[in-house]
């Protein structure tokens, strides 16, 4: 497919543009989904990162078109989505639901725009690549859709981690259970959490069968049971043979980004009482004999990941010290009491960033160093 590169930023006439003269000939980025919360993450990941974009659009819903958001420092007006306002855009960061991302990204790909989409929409697309910088980098220039697909925030909160280990040792069985912030689940998800937090806070609740449950009524948001004094395994939406949806997409993901089609992953999801930040608890088989010494030297050293791990001190990774941060932090790295061939790890991402927003624009970024390669005058 033919990828142009736009048009410079401060020659752009589109309302609100964020064009300056020292950005002159840097690609343009569109923010689809500016507004929602892992968008607003995404502005705030541009304006810490290294400033190597030109233009930066914020699009959105019509329903949001008009608002004004930071980003890099200055006040930019959100546009409504259309074709339109993709004209010159070069680079399209997509954080919107899937029934967004599968019409207009290909209408965005169309217009010579590269696509980096952060739904489900194309992730098992065979022509789209699947992408966590840190482990498969290469795979970004793989994109005869002109589409870039981002994980799933609960296989980015291990992924990173992962793939250090598979480098090493050669993954061969994964068994995963993840425990899911309700952010997960949206805007909703965390509004819900907090008035059930509201309705049980200075109670006696969660000291009979059923108390919670008739506490919080009908207030369940977008949760099959009550999550505040509870955990509830489920996350996602039903397949087959009693698995969710998003249990198999840790499997399929994993196998994707791991270059291991056939790789035997089980997985279980649960939602807890947690705002931001997704754990797991880890359960991996190698070819060979493993050791911790090793395991925690590569772990150490491997880009993106932060080894916090001293159960005598009382150290290890928890949501309520995670949560903000870039890195996957691992802990609890022992090896497997009846498997010399397996370790057992503990995970924490933040969702909103890793998870998201952050994992989105480091392969953006990867783009922009490509186009910049092959268009010195972009640079």
């Amino acid at each position: 497919m033919a990828e142009r590169t736009g048009r410079p930023a401060e020659h752009s006439g589109f309302p609100g543009h964020s064009g300056h003269p020292g950005r002159l000939g840097r690609p343009t980025l569109a923010v689809v989904g500016a507004t929602g919360a892992v968008g607003r993450v995404m502005l705030q990941i541009l304006s810490q990162h290294a400033d190597i974009w030109g233009e930066i659009r914020l699009l959105a819903s019509p329903r949001s078109a008009g608002r004004k958001l930071a980003v890099r420092g200055e006040e930019v007006e959100v546009a409504a989505l259309s074709e339109a306002a993709l004209d010159g855009v070069d680079v399209a960061m997509f954080d919107v639901p899937d029934e967004v991302a599968a019409h207009w990204a290909p209408i965005a790909a169309a217009k010579g725009v590269i696509v980096v989409d952060n739904s489900g929409a194309f992730r098992m697309d065979p022509d789209v690549p699947l992408v966590v910088p840190e482990v498969n980098p290469h795979t970004t220039r793989m994109r005869p859709r002109g589409i870039i697909a981002n994980p799933n925030c609960t296989t980015l909160s291990m992924i990173v981690a992962l793939g250090a280990l598979h480098a090493e040792f050669g993954l061969r069985e994964l068994v995963v259970s993840s425990y899911q912030a309700v952010s997960g689940a949206g805007r909703a998800g965390v509004e819900t959490l907090r008035q059930q937090l509201s309705l049980v806070a200075g109670t006696e609740l969660g000291t009979n069968p059923g108390d919670v449950r008739r506490a919080v009524g009908d207030n369940t948001g977008p949760f099959p049971e009550p999550v505040a004094l509870n955990v509830v395994p489920w996350a996602g939406s039903l397949r087959e043979d009693g698995w969710s949806s998003e249990e198999m997409k840790v499997r399929d993901e994993s196998r994707k980004i791991l270059g291991l089609p056939h790789l035997p992953v089980a997985v279980t999801c649960v939602r807890v009482p947690v705002v931001t930040t997704h754990s797991l608890t880890v359960h991996a088989r190698f070819e060979d004999t493993v050791t911790v010494a090793r395991a925690r030297e590569i772990l150490a050293t491997a880009p993106g990941v932060v080894l916090f791990d001293d159960p005598a001190a009382g150290e290890f990774p928890t949501p309520a010290d995670v949560v903000g941060t870039d890195p996957t932090w691992v802990g609890r790295v022992r090896r497997a009491l009846d498997d010399p061939t397996a370790l057992e790890l503990f995970v924490c991402g933040d969702n909103l960033r890793k998870g998201a927003a952050l994992n989105t624009a480091q392969i953006a970024e990867l783009v922009a160093a490509e186009l910049s390669v092959r268009h010195p005058g972009k640079a």
